[in-house]
């Protein structure tokens, strides 16, 4: 579960920390209070994009911290996989803002924003305020139908995804590759001047970086006498060289060590000099001695340095990318050489990754109607459960016009929610609050096929009232039972099921205005319900209303 959000110099917030509990968790406030800065800073930790409006003017880091202490043994091993371990139970995952950058921690080691997504999937579940509209998609139906089915797809969808990509590798080879007589000679010609240019220009592997070497030391050469005479001239040269100087002040101190270890030990230091620049006087004697322009070979260099480049140019940016071009040209003119047999066996490759991936699609498809049929029925029951009284919820299936990565399923929910229609598209008729309901039906269904311990709302509740409403809250308190919900709500049927209920309040203060989060005595929970329930005049009727709402909740639960 998620046991503690904390959250520092973010939009209308400066800091505040939020201990949560287990069961139904409910923050309640004003619009515009920061409800939903509450749910924007989890999404923030969890490795979503920062808005920069939500970085406050101060200049302030901005710090995002998340604490879990997961129990489900299906989330730690999910964990284990992705190498998290908690640690004395708990998995805290932190990311700090600035305006030029955002930084990711998991038990305090830096991560990518891609690992933490990894891991927030499988510690919560994040429902925002306008997700119901994606199931106006039929590509979200599909996606749900994979979520509820994944133990019985197992790696199958993997083997279609890899079976789809070859058979589109091999399609495209085959719409590329007919080619007629004189195309094929054209070719032909072309790839066998290319590899001969290659195979005639006898490449080494590192041949280009020592040629280099030697162009530098050429064509540099007078410069590098000129400075190496020099520094010998200077170091072992005739008169007061360093060479001299420093043999001098070695007989000197050799004379008078004995009378001191220190300065016996001085004098060692200035013999090991006089030793080392001796030995660079010799090589550099022998450098100059040994120097020898050869015009011939700098002019062989200089022509060998223009041939590999004009190579790379054209094949490759480094003599191993021209030695693989040139093998891949070999193999193209063998394939040419000998074309009808190349045709054929790639008919037969393709006609055979077509037939596999037919069979994939049809055992993914069968396994997906047969998970379709229960997860259809177990949503029909939750939305019996939502007020909708006489409801009828199926999936449709119908083929793609080609194959794809998920398979060739193009499947969608249909609803009726009215007795004696028939059922269409979900995305067609149904309201946004109906819409509210369905998610919170699949979500209540998803919840309780998954491992996922916490479970976010925010403003489920939306296009809801009256029966309906109290209908959605007692779901909510039922699917408290077995995960921890936090639930942001503008509904006090909702509000009044809290096991710990939470008042986000803004104030302003010296032209400044934050926003603050605390949790609410059980007195002060009814006061909540009586502003929500009252509005701007709270009567000792709506408060005696409140408080009744709130005992009922009690005896429901």
């Amino acid at each position: 579960m998620l046991q503690s959000l904390h959250v520092k110099n973010l939009a209308l917030i400066d800091e505040a920390e939020v201990e949560f509990t287990e069961g139904l968790n409910i923050l309640t406030g004003e619009t515009g209070a920061g409800k939903s800065i509450i749910i924007g800073s989890v999404n923030l930790a969890l490795g979503e994009k920062v808005p920069k409006e939500m970085l406050r003017d101060n200049g302030d880091a901005a710090l995002v911290e998340l604490v879990f202490f997961p129990e489900n043994e299906a989330v730690l091993e999910g964990l284990r996989e992705l190498e998290i371990e908690p640690e004395d139970g708990m998995v805290v995952l932190s990311r700090r803002i600035t305006a030029q950058r955002a930084i990711g921690r998991i038990n305090g080691e830096t991560v990518s924003v891609s690992r933490m997504k990894e891991a927030a999937a499988l510690l919560i579940d994040i429902h925002g305020q306008h997700e119901h509209q994606s199931l106006l998609s039929k590509k979200k139906h599909l996606e749900i139908l994979d979520a509820y089915a994944k133990d019985r797809l197992g790696g199958k969808k993997d083997a279609l995804s890899a079976a789809y990509r070859e058979y589109r590798r091999l399609k495209e080879e085959w719409e590329h590759s007919r080619l007629d007589e004189e195309e094929q000679k054209r070719e032909l010609s072309l790839l066998e001047y290319e590899a001969a240019e290659i195979r005639d220009a006898d490449l080494h592997a590192g041949e280009d970086e020592e040629l280099e070497a030697q162009f530098l030391r050429f064509s540099n050469g007078k410069k590098i006498m000129e400075g190496l005479s020099l520094a010998y001239a200077a170091t072992g040269g005739e008169g007061e060289s360093a060479s001299e100087l420093i043999g001098r002040a070695v007989r000197e101190l050799g004379a008078v060590s004995r009378y001191d270890e220190q300065i016996g030990a001085m004098a060692g230091q200035l013999a090991e000099i006089d030793s080392l620049l001796c030995d660079f006087n010799r090589e550099a004697a022998e450098y100059i001695g040994g120097a020898d322009f050869d015009e011939a070979e700098f002019y062989w260099i200089e022509k060998r340095l223009d041939l590999i480049n004009h190579l790379k140019s054209k094949y490759g940016n480094s003599i191993e990318e021209i030695l693989a071009a040139c093998e891949k040209k070999e193999e193209r003119i063998q394939t040419l050489a000998d074309y009808d047999a190349y045709l054929t066996r790639l008919a037969d490759e393709t006609a055979q990754k077509k037939e596999l991936l037919e069979r994939l699609c049809g055992e993914v498809s069968q396994i997906r109607k047969e998970e379709a049929q229960m997860l259809s029925e177990a949503v029909r029951e939750a939305l019996q459960e939502l007020n909708f009284l006489d409801v009828q919820f199926t999936m449709e299936f119908a083929r793609t016009a080609d194959y794809t990565a998920d398979g060739f399923d193009d499947a969608q929910f249909l609803i009726s929610t009215n007795p004696g229609e028939p059922v269409r598209p979900l995305g067609k008729i149904a309201s946004g609050g109906e819409l509210s309901r369905v998610m919170l039906a699949l979500k209540t269904v998803m919840a309780d096929a998954d491992a996922i311990e916490t479970l976010i709302f925010d403003e489920i509740d939306s296009g809801i009232s009256g029966r309906t409403a109290q209908m959605v809250s007692e779901k909510m308190n039922m699917l408290g039972k077995n995960h921890q919900i936090i639930c942001i709500t503008h509904l006090p049927q909702i509000a009044a099921m809290a096991d710990t209920h939470f008042l986000i309040e803004k104030t302003v203060k010296e032209q400044t205005t934050s926003s603050h989060i605390q949790k609410l005595s059980e007195e002060e929970s009814v006061k909540e319900l009586a502003r929500m329930l009252g509005g701007v005049e709270i009567t000792d009727t709506v408060y005696r209303n409140a408080r009744e709402m709130k005992q009922m909740a009690y005896m429901k639960k």
